[in-house]
């Protein structure tokens, strides 16, 4: 077992489980969770004694979503590597091998955007999740804007990505965005199992399956995290933006109805 600040990483019987683990934060991600997570999984991308994955986090939260001081503030990197979330989420997109997410708490933002993007998706009875975008002053994230109509259809999706109303564990399962929905402590027992049954497998044909899988929709992905990509330069640090991010810390409603132009 490894342990950070932003993940732990425990390989077990070819299983690796990646934890997000900034719990006194609701696991939120900053720069370090998001690379933490994602060398996670490079890594056992090519790691021949690891066939699949499991994403959870530490405490009582999944993720909160993105750390809001850095989406205020985004960090700078010169080391010419990439980072944050791009380098995250492209690389759990195209992971080529299978990924189950244990959803153990909240899932706000990128911890539900994440999901589509996973195989399998366990949901703990006393989680939720929420795509707060509207209310940041933003848009949708991580190719959702083709995955989660996709993955639940055309009115579960809008009305999840326009109204950020909490969807718990029973509405995710019946609209397929989760696969099953456990007690709390039987979610990464349940999630072990089923890793266990797949890993059994040999991890050749699981990476040969998983890509054959993934080849149909990763161009139409690329172009719709383009398309997003661009949406977001144009929103973040825009006036409804700037109003949710000062609503958050001053602990108060967002007003949007008044906004300045720039």
């Amino acid at each position: 077992m490894r342990t950070t600040d932003s993940v732990i990483i425990d390989d077990s019987h070819r299983v690796r489980t990646i934890t997000l683990n900034r719990p006194a934060a609701l696991n939120a991600f900053n720069d370090d969770q998001y690379d933490g997570a994602g060398d996670a999984l490079s890594e056992a991308a090519t790691d021949d004694d690891i066939a699949v994955v499991i994403i959870t986090g530490a405490g009582r939260a999944f993720t909160a979503g993105q750390d809001l001081d850095e989406m205020a503030n985004p960090r700078q990197h010169s080391d010419g590597k990439r980072h944050g979330f791009p380098y995250f989420i492209d690389t759990l997109a195209s992971f080529p091998k299978p990924v189950i997410a244990a959803v153990n708490g909240i899932g706000v933002g990128i911890g539900l955007t994440m999901l589509p993007h996973c195989d399998f998706v366990f949901m703990s009875e006393t989680a939720r999740l929420k795509a707060p975008f509207p209310t940041l002053g933003v848009t949708v994230e991580a190719g959702n804007s083709f995955l989660l109509p996709e993955r639940v259809g055309w009115a579960n999706a809008a009305h999840i990505l326009y109204t950020a109303e909490w969807v718990d564990a029973d509405k995710a399962v019946g609209i397929g965005l989760a696969w099953k929905k456990t007690s709390a402590d039987q979610l990464l027992p349940e999630a072990a199992r089923l890793a266990q049954q797949i890993a059994a497998m040999p991890i050749t044909s699981l990476v040969h399956t998983k890509n054959l899988v993934l080849a149909p929709r990763l161009d139409a992905l690329k172009a719709a995290r383009k398309r997003e990509t661009a949406a977001f330069v144009e929103l973040v640090g825009a006036p409804a933006n700037r109003e949710a991010i000062a609503a958050f810390k001053e602990k108060r409603a967002a007003d949007f109805s008044n906004l300045p132009k720039k």
